[in-house]
């Protein structure tokens, strides 16, 4: 009897596991490789590349590595909500489907906590608590904001029975960033999209602890934070149209180009009276933002998970597995000392190029760490 129930249980978690594989999405890890690279030294790298070899279509390439000074878009502006997008794409996979195996919500509101509570003290860290103390900290943060945006989105993603209800949430978050930042107006702020004068600024300014990033306001602050849940929610649409069994993987990808090129024309639509904010998370820099994002979504989806065309993807799964290790880590450990340590002999030797050598060089050290972890079953999971 006793081995009778041992089988069993090997069995159901042989079933469990293979409904974990079944269920992973290589695109989605290889996603987020790829958008955590530009990070790490990649835009670092096309933009010496451009400096050196002075190519047009390097220096345009180039240019998109930068962020806009305000309003307009590059792809730059893309990485950090990309990256939201995708946390809220893994919230189906990592919760919902718990809830349909029985798991309380409990249970799954105590962990999707904790990963906030984690996230904000990681920013803490990130920017100089260990250093300097809370003394002129800045409070806000790029993985606070990732935090307590996907705590939000994950709680209304579980507690929400239909797409449609959570489109009502999109909805309902966007019309109200869309009317505080047009109509809220508080003596001279408010009512208009001059950095320092926005309502984004008087709310930083009065209720966010710390210190801002921009002085004035912050482009991680309390209306930004609210405004990038939908980001994150609408990565959960596109996450439930993944894992919905009654349609096949071509339609999955059809689905997702529609949902993208819509919301991106939508955003172009309203560009003209309300402008394409990155610092201020906008609604229609959500729309672009989340636009783009599904539609790279749905191209690697399609490269990777349909037509299996893998034989690339390893380098970006190896830093996409362990995101937030290597973000936390650059900002810890100076790879450039190592790079130039091990290469430095190239400056004498090869003048300009030798700092293309020296970011290659940090690129495949950062790499190789990540590679470690891989090969050792490390990963920092929040």
């Amino acid at each position: 009897m006793k081995l009778i129930t041992e089988i069993k249980t090997v069995k159901n978690m042989k079933t469990m596991e293979q409904e974990k594989i079944k269920e992973r999405l290589y695109s989605l890890d290889t996603l987020r490789g790829f958008d955590m690279f530009w990070i790490i030294g990649g835009g670092l790298l096309l933009q010496t590349l451009a400096n050196f070899t002075n190519w047009h279509w390097l220096n345009v390439l180039a240019e998109q590595t930068h962020h806009v000074k305000w309003s307009g878009f590059h792809f730059n502006d893309l990485i950090f909500p990309l990256f939201m997008f995708i946390s809220g794409v893994a919230i189906p996979y990592a919760l919902i489907s718990k809830i349909e195996k029985g798991e309380s919500k409990i249970t799954l509101f105590k962990k999707i906590f904790r990963r906030m509570i984690l996230l904000i003290i990681f920013g803490f860290i990130y920017n100089g608590m260990l250093k300097n103390g809370f003394h002129n900290l800045r409070f806000a943060s790029v993985l606070a904001q990732i935090g307590i945006a996907y705590f939000f989105a994950a709680l209304i993603a579980i507690n929400t029975k239909s797409l449609k209800s959570r489109l009502l949430w999109i909805v309902g978050i966007l019309a109200f960033i869309a009317f505080a930042q047009f109509f809220v107006k508080i003596g001279e702020y408010g009512g208009n999209f001059i950095p320092d004068k926005s309502i984004n600024a008087w709310v930083d300014q009065h209720f966010l602890f710390g210190k801002l990033y921009d002085k004035t306001f912050d482009p991680e602050g309390l209306l930004c934070i609210i405004s990038a849940v939908s980001v994150t929610l609408m990565g959960t649409i596109a996450g439930t149209v993944l894992r919905n069994k009654e349609y096949n993987q071509s339609r999955k990808t059809v689905i997702l180009f529609v949902m993208g090129t819509v919301l991106i024309l939508l955003a172009l639509s309203l560009s003209p009276v309300y402008p394409i904010i990155k610092k201020m998370w906008t609604v229609p820099f959500d729309l672009l933002a989340a636009g783009i994002s599904v539609s790279l979504l749905a191209i690697f989806y399609f490269i990777i998970d349909v037509k299996k065309k893998r034989n690339w993807i390893f380098f970006f799964q190896v830093i996409g597995m362990n995101s937030i290790t290597i973000y936390l880590g650059r900002k810890i450990i100076d790879f450039g000392h190592p790079a130039r340590f091990l290469m430095g002999w190239t400056v004498p030797a090869f003048g300009d190029i030798s700092n293309i050598i020296l970011i290659i060089t940090s690129l495949a050290l950062e790499w190789l760490l990540l590679y470690y972890f891989y090969k050792k079953k490390i990963f920092l999971k929040v």
